[in-house]
């Protein structure tokens, strides 16, 4: 009798292994999507222009778009944006990038802040 019901344990868990792993997966493809979504509302990208920005977003490695996320904060706002007039949106995303790297806030600090200072009427 235990070896029945260790036999149907084992079976169990070898059905469920393989879903685990995948929506594992599915998350890291989900966080990677937003992530891509948010630099191209960002970037104001729209049609082909956006299309092309987010299929190298999602196949780039795990490496690279930290490294974009590093030219991005090196490049000046105005530059990011070739030579386009901000939004009011993205004047304010600047400046609260701005007031975040000043006061050096890292996790969920930065978070709470830029949520915060984005949400605030000016």
């Amino acid at each position: 009798m235990k070896k029945i019901i260790i036999a149907i344990s084992l079976s169990c868990a070898a059905f469920t292994l393989p879903g685990l792993v995948s929506a594992q997966a599915a998350t890291a493809q989900t966080s990677k999507m937003a992530t891509c979504n948010a630099d191209a509302k960002t970037k104001a990208l729209k049609g082909e222009d956006r299309k092309k920005f987010m299929k190298e977003c999602l196949s780039a490695k795990a490496a690279e778009p930290s490294k974009m996320a590093e030219e991005k904060k090196a490049m000046p706002a105005a530059a990011a944006h070739e030579g386009k007039k901000l939004t009011v949106q993205q004047e304010k995303m600047v400046a609260c990038n701005k007031d975040a790297k000043t006061k050096a806030l890292k996790g969920d600090d930065r978070k709470k802040f830029m949520k915060e200072c984005l949400s605030a009427k000016k």
